[in-house]
């Protein structure tokens, strides 16, 4: 309630967490969490509750698993579906040393709607070594008599005796005169009368023992099953049953919206700071309801985040044309792509860090097909208290090279109105890239229209000039105005697009300054300045070029303005980024090169 966090994922996972620690050795015994944002309860049992309220702080706990953080965590989550394949690959690593090892790796519902998830179930079915799946199940409630009759049935089917006897009767049957027909037969019948009763049959076809499903807020029956798994030869599925938030009434109520939360009232579960006018996301949601009413080709596509992008409304007033695909990024692409070669106008909202994980996807299905795709990204730049995991810190970077795509970023809410509804009107693919927060400056009124790969000059300088990109452009405004008063002319402009850039005012601004300094919240290299240098290079130009950005290692965790300060990003820090390099220029040969901001830091984790 002090720190903000993932909520009622944690709560939902209490009573499983204290079964696995009891039943298997760790960290001896591999377990694996995947996403991690249910890993408070074990950070909490695992020698980290003294710093329990650091959670998610800048030099404090992740909020997720994290390798350098403790000998409990052997792998670092925050992306979903992950852990079955780590899992596979320790329990593999285990066989190969002769190491006698359990390896756990605890999984959503949700994260099996991955191709990863289902990639590595079918690989572990095949390998058929000692690796124990726990399906931490919160989308279905429990009745008695449903987690009773689970029970018996997993126990009956686990227990030694049981496997012993089945063994012995198929090995009977099969000496019979026409034994082996009749025992496929039986084989046959149990499978039709499991596949009505038990619901693992999938897990069984695939090579898993499956117990389950069982109630997993039961502690007595979450210790028999993990003991009588930790007893079973080669790959098992524990299929428990939980209710997300479970013991705390307003995030059973609300599982939702306090899912993940900022810091809020303990008895109320409402949150201390009510947000402070509209965001990105919201603004978006409210800008695709417009362009649906107007262009009946518009649909939206998410992967498992309607309310984190901003769909909500989206998906209430236009059902058939909303489409959530669950956590498969590279299925919602090319979705997306099989939609627009059908005349659709797909918008594919998704986070920055997310859509790293559907790359391929977008270079192969889409740029490469020049197909009308229009990729909405969320959390672009810097995110904060998610940490490493989660900073939007290269998009910029990995889009950018990619044939045929249009790639925007809007510095203020009407300009991301502007770009998409001209994204609209491009014959092939773009992206449009924003932050999870609010505008760093007031739109001067609505702008209607944007043309293709335009910059906007908003303030003339001689000195030097800041280009900038992205609502990182308020930061410049104000630096401008900060050497001003030191005597500095500094113009500002805003890019708007990446690619295409707007060369010729580039080209035009950089022949009257001393100066150029780019301006992004991307990582250095191959962002925004990269493509600015490049630029200069191709036509000679001899003023300077700087860059101010993200470091070459990945931001931590800390407070938004923390993260933007500590890298030279606010406007303090891009003023005295550019009153050091004014000192040094004109240099006596062109100087084409990338320079961190002064302001960067080491990594922590260093």
């Amino acid at each position: 309630s002090r720190t903000g966090g993932h909520l009622g994922a944690g709560l939902g996972v209490v009573e499983l967490t204290i079964a696995i620690h009891k039943v298997f050795n760790t960290p001896d015994d591999r377990l694996i969490f995947d996403v991690g944002h249910q890993c408070y309860p074990h950070k909490i049992l695992t020698g980290r509750r003294d710093r329990i309220r650091t959670l998610r702080q800048e030099g404090g706990l992740s909020g997720f698993t994290k390798r350098a953080e403790s000998e409990y965590d052997p792998f670092g989550a925050a992306h979903s579906s992950t852990s079955i394949s780590a899992g596979l690959g320790m329990a593999v690593a285990a066989e190969l040393s002769h190491t006698d090892r359990n390896v756990i790796a605890v999984i959503g519902d949700g994260a099996l709607t991955s191709g990863m998830a289902l990639e590595a179930l079918n690989d572990a079915g095949h390998a058929n070594l000692n690796l124990l799946v726990v399906l931490n199940d919160n989308a279905m409630s429990i009745s008695p008599n449903v987690g009773a009759m689970a029970r018996y049935l997993s126990r009956a089917r686990s227990e030694p005796g049981y496997l012993r006897a089945k063994e012995q009767f198929e090995s009977l049957m099969r000496r019979l005169p026409s034994g082996g027909a009749l025992v496929e037969l039986l084989e046959r019948l149990k499978s039709g009368v499991k596949q009505i009763f038990i619901p693992g049959m999938l897990f069984e076809d695939l090579g898993f023992t499956y117990l389950g499903p069982l109630d997993g807020h039961d502690i007595p029956a979450l210790l028999s099953a993990l003991s009588q798994a930790k007893r079973l030869e080669g790959p098992v599925l524990v299929h428990v049953l939980t209710e997300k938030g479970k013991g705390y009434s307003p995030a059973e109520m609300h599982c939702s919206r306090l899912h993940g939360v900022a810091a809020f009232d303990l008895e109320t579960g409402e949150p201390i700071e009510p947000p402070h006018g509209n965001t990105f996301t919201e603004q978006f949601g409210t800008i695709v309801n417009t362009l649906v009413a107007q262009d009946d080709r518009v649909v939206a596509i998410t992967a498992a985040m309607c309310d984190g992008t901003g769909l909500t409304d989206f998906k209430r007033h236009h059902p058939a044309r909303f489409f959530d695909v669950g956590m498969a990024e590279e299925h919602a692409v090319t979705l997306a792509a099989g939609l627009a070669c059908e005349g659709l106008r797909p918008v594919v909202a998704i986070y920055s860090t997310f859509l790293q994980r559907a790359y391929d996807q977008v270079l192969h299905d889409v740029c490469l097909q020049q197909l009308p795709v229009i990729l909405a990204i969320d959390r672009a730049g810097v995110v904060g208290e998610d940490g490493p995991t989660h900073q939007g810190a290269f998009d910029l970077s990995y889009l950018r090279m990619m044939p045929h795509l249009t790639l925007m970023a809007p510095a203020t809410f009407h300009e991301l109105d502007a770009m998409l509804t001209h994204a609209l009107t491009l014959p092939g693919p773009s992206a449009i890239r924003y932050p999870k927060g609010r505008a760093g400056i007031e739109d001067a009124g609505p702008l209607t229209t944007i043309a293709d790969g335009r910059a906007a000059v908003l303030r003339a300088g001689d000195d030097v000039a800041l280009l900038a990109v992205g609502p990182i452009v308020s930061a410049a405004l104000t630096a401008a105005d900060l050497m001003q008063a030191q005597g500095i002319r500094a113009g500002v402009m805003n890019a708007r697009f990446v690619k295409p850039l707007d060369a010729a005012t580039i080209l035009q601004v950089a022949r009257q300054v001393r100066l150029v300094v780019t301006v992004e919240e991307n990582v250095i290299a191959g962002g925004f300045g990269s493509a600015v240098q490049q630029l200069f290079a191709e036509h000679h130009i001899t003023a300077p070029c700087r860059a101010i950005g993200l470091p070459d290692f990945f931001p931590n965790q800390g407070s938004r303005a923390q993260l933007l300060t500590h890298f030279g990003l606010h406007p303090e820090g891009i003023a005295e980024f550019v009153v050091q390099q004014l000192a040094a220029a004109p240099r006596p040969q062109a100087a084409v090169e990338t320079l961190a901001s002064s302001h960067t830091l080491p990594p922590v984790d260093h």
